[in-house]
């Protein structure tokens, strides 16, 4: 089998044009880079800092981007994408684009006779519960048509204010620092997994420190890290799978 790879956290749009677009082109050649062993291509969510897709409008920038997803899946290269809670609004324009498909919840895939579960990470694990309520409301129909009915560079601007007090609480909390096996929530969540079905990778993204480390038996916990500090991604070539750095 060729590779599959994953990636996640690139955060285009932040924290300004200029800097997004030196990521960008990184990113693009990242993707350059696998396009000739990629059997698939996992980007697992919060890809854009902020993404609504309104019936005819769509962000403006990502051009470089979006066209290279549009190429690399002309020629044959399979692309899934998770939505994340940064751009949590991705509807049918990835699917109708490009053929991509739109995970919205985590996803459990076999290569070769190895498991695999995938997610963005968030919402998952114990507490965090006013984080899940907001995400119920940001994924209730009701709340999406009244969002749609905001003019886009109002309803942008809006949006890119609650993304930067997101980034900020994350600061915080301590988002670039390993809290232990017992506060890692993904971590937790992944053990609790574990007790009633066989994983042998488990792949988020959102956590932004990227980590790999054994839970359970034989179980790979892997945090992908992000495209803002540490340009991370990991690839699976039929048998390891390992936790790397683009060097562009």
């Amino acid at each position: 089998m060729k590779n599959i790879y994953f990636a996640s956290d690139f955060h285009l749009g932040m924290p300004n044009h200029a800097d997004s677009l030196l990521r960008e082109k990184r990113i693009v050649a990242w993707l350059e880079s696998v396009r000739h062993d990629a059997e698939i291509i996992y980007l697992v969510g919060d890809l854009f800092d902020y993404w609504f897709e309104y019936k005819s409008v769509v962000p403006k920038y990502y051009t470089r981007f979006l066209g290279k997803l549009a190429e690399l899946t002309d020629a044959g290269i399979c692309i899934e994408v998770f939505s994340g809670n940064h751009d949590v609004w991705l509807f049918d324009y990835f699917k109708t684009e490009f053929g991509i498909i739109v995970h919205h919840s985590p996803i459990e895939r076999n290569f070769g006779d190895k498991n695999f579960y995938i997610a963005h990470g968030d919402g998952l694990g114990p507490d965090d519960k006013g984080y899940k309520f907001i995400k119920k409301i940001f994924r209730n129909s009701v709340c999406q048509w009244l969002f749609r009915q905001l003019h886009p560079d109002v309803g942008s601007r809006l949006a890119k204010f609650f993304s930067h007090s997101s980034r900020s609480d994350s600061k915080r909390d301590g988002d670039h620092l390993f809290l232990g096996e017992d506060k890692e929530w993904l971590i937790f969540h992944s053990k609790e997994l574990l007790k009633y079905k066989q994983v042998d990778f488990f792949i988020y993204g959102h956590r932004h420190l990227p980590m790999q480390l054994e839970i359970g038996d034989s179980s790979i916990f892997t945090n992908l890290g992000d495209w803002i500090t540490h340009f991370t991604y990991a690839v699976f070539d039929g048998k390891k799978l390992e936790l790397k750095t683009f060097n562009s």
